[in-house]
């Protein structure tokens, strides 16, 4: 029997089960669907570059909600660098199949930036009385303006019943908080524990940009807010605040950007500790151009 020569044989095609929605009518239509079931919404809203920092919001999103919707949109109002913005890291078939591994249920909407900002790209204002001056706001101007506003829009669209984010990101958790409270928004926020790796560093996208040798140093990090965290009991703040600028001063793979114990609700700076006030210290750093932040509570 001769076999034609023109016929080409494909490898198997991996059939991808999940939903992805890329525009506001499709989405739309999703969640009018699922309102009309009765069923609740959670939401995670992400710039992909998806980790397992993320798969623990899923967790407790799946655990919480009958529906999870994950947003993948890196947003442009954000970044005060815009070199920051170029070396994102975007896959978004890699966040989904990290996806469907962890539930091909999940809903993922995936809009362009049209799809968020029409034709006018632009940061709205707030009024977060005084939560974004300080830390990231202080060294990223702009930057909490920007996350304020793509949430609005996200909440708007997605109109969840509960949104989860990790407190790693702890100055912009409260501000989201604000921001749902100033826009009368009808969903619950959620703060969800810090995910770490196994030594200690603090999941997050950007550790995939870190060189070896700073992967490895990296967890000195969370080693010196530990170590922040039990000379509070006895020492004042400003001598934890020099302690840890020392152990930065003589690391030669990081460079500290600011080191910061606050209230822990106000986030105004803690020159001294009150009793019946919770702290928190929170660091950003430098390893080369990636920038890492983290916080600890501290009592």
């Amino acid at each position: 029997m001769q076999i034609a020569s023109n016929i080409v044989i494909l490898p198997p095609v991996k059939l991808v089960r999940m939903h992805v929605y890329t525009h506001r009518p499709q989405i739309s239509a999703a969640v009018a669907n699922i309102k009309k079931k009765g069923l609740k919404i959670g939401f995670v809203p992400t710039m992909g570059a998806l980790h397992r920092g993320h798969a623990s919001l899923f967790d407790f999103a799946q655990k919480n909600c009958d529906v999870v919707v994950v947003s993948i949109f890196v947003n442009p109002t954000q970044f005060n660098n815009p070199q920051d913005l170029e070396t994102y890291p975007r896959d978004l078939q890699a966040d989904l199949a990290f996806l469907e591994g962890i539930n091909p249920e999940i809903l993922v909407f995936a809009p362009g930036t049209t799809t968020i900002y029409g034709a006018n790209v632009k940061s709205l204002d707030f009024d977060f009385a005084g939560l974004d001056s300080v830390m990231e706001g202080a060294f990223r101007p702009g930057h909490f303006e920007g996350v304020a506003t793509v949430l609005k829009y996200l909440f708007e669209i997605v109109q969840p019943d509960l949104a989860f984010f990790g407190e790693k990101d702890y100055q912009q958790l409260q501000i989201i908080k604000r921001l749902v409270e100033l826009e009368k928004l009808p969903v619950e926020i959620i703060g969800c524990p810090i995910s770490r790796h196994e030594d200690g560093l603090a999941e997050s996208s950007r550790n995939q940009r870190l060189s070896k040798q700073h992967r490895e140093a990296a967890p000195f990090i969370y080693k010196t807010l530990m170590q922040a965290k039990a000379l509070f009991n006895d020492k004042s703040t400003s001598e934890v605040e020099a302690f840890v600028e020392n152990e930065f001063k003589d690391h030669a793979l990081f460079n500290l950007e600011y080191f910061e114990i606050a209230n822990a609700s106000s986030l105004a700076h803690a020159s001294e500790k009150k009793e019946n006030e919770h702290y928190r210290a929170f660091i950003a750093a430098f390893a080369d151009d990636v920038r890492l932040i983290d916080n600890i509570a501290l009592n």
